[in-house]
């Protein structure tokens, strides 16, 4: 059997004792990993070959010491299927629908995560209309949140509204009005009050399912603003809220960023696992709050870019999930 990533040619040679000569049950009694649908799809599709000549017939006779090849290709994903999850709208209308995503959910289907995606809720919410934009497995989906991350995401309804969304996300702001607003609880505080972070990006070496700072990775900008800063136990101060805006929008930016200048968010198990040890410097209300979180206490709170139709300005905010604002007077009751 030689295979080509899923794809597979699989080898057959007939022995005479497979019950009966017709080729697919020969197959079926060869192949017990294939369904005899499966193998008979792949008869009449033309994917079994007897001496080079493909055998489109499932009853053909097989002799003893023939050799079948069957070509199984790679399977396809499976489209994915409306279902009833609820969404919470801050703006729709025939080109663009607005959400603010639950933690949990997440944006598209993956290995993993084949249903109960944002992706299966809008392909239920907004029917045909999705159809064909973006790909199969991202019908309308420009740029994607984290699944633990909640908060702001506009999905397009249409090409126009998809191809516009496309040039203003690979723009982010340099050129047009667009900007992307995050609100981020983080270990410790920066020496001042606001800065950058210009640092490229890339997969990271050795973990591949995290991204790092890495020279010759892509370019990745981020802006940050403290906004308020909590004490510990001691009277010191312990973690700050940082309002963060995108310059570019690399996968995990926001927390890979943070975690390089050494102020990894608050509950991120991926990229501030060190600073566990942090949380016994919290007072008992705040340590429940950042436990009960469990997760990484990131929020996009602000949208803003042009209308794809209309080329009207258009600015969201969304404030503070639930469990960031229980956070968040845990840590000023420590004050």
């Amino acid at each position: 059997m030689d295979s080509s990533g899923s794809a597979q040619r699989l080898e057959v040679t007939v022995e005479g004792d497979e019950g009966s000569a017709r080729l697919d049950r020969v197959l079926a009694a060869r192949l017990p990993d294939l369904s005899r649908s499966r193998l008979k799809t792949l008869i009449l599709a033309g994917a079994v070959s007897l001496k080079a000549t493909a055998v489109r017939d499932p009853a053909y006779h097989v002799a003893s010491g023939d050799t079948i090849i069957i070509d199984v290709p790679e399977a396809a994903p499976p489209e994915p299927k409306g279902e009833d999850i609820a969404l919470d709208i801050v703006f729709e209308d025939d080109d663009i629908i607005v959400i603010n995503k639950p933690r949990g959910l997440v944006v598209h289907p993956a290995a993993g995560h084949e249903t109960g995606t944002l992706v299966n809720a809008l392909i239920a919410h907004c029917g045909t209309s999705l159809s064909g934009i973006g790909g199969v497995r991202r019908p309308g989906i420009v740029h994607r949140l984290d699944k633990d991350t909640t908060g702001l995401m506009v999905i397009a309804k249409n090409d126009l509204a998809h191809a516009s969304l496309t040039a203003q996300f690979a723009d982010h702001g340099r050129t047009g009005p667009m900007r992307r607003g995050y609100m981020a609880f983080a270990w410790g505080l920066p020496g001042r009050h606001r800065g950058t972070v210009d640092a490229p990006i890339d997969r990271h070496p050795y973990a591949r399912e995290k991204m790092a700072v890495r020279q010759g990775g892509r370019e990745a900008v981020t802006h940050w603003e403290l906004l308020e800063s909590f004490t510990g136990r001691d009277g010191k101060p312990i973690a700050g809220l940082l309002a963060c805006e995108l310059e570019t929008g690399r996968t995990h930016q926001i927390r890979v960023h943070l975690a390089h200048i050494g102020h990894p968010l608050m509950g991120d198990a991926v990229y501030g696992p060190h600073f566990k040890t942090k949380a016994n410097q919290l007072g008992p209300e705040s340590q429940g709050a950042l436990t009960a979180l469990g997760r990484q206490a990131l929020h996009a709170y602000l949208l803003v870019l042009k209308h794809p139709r209309t080329g009207e300005l258009l600015h969201w905010e969304a404030g503070l999930p639930e469990d960031l604002l229980l956070l968040e007077r845990a840590l000023k009751a420590a004050l």
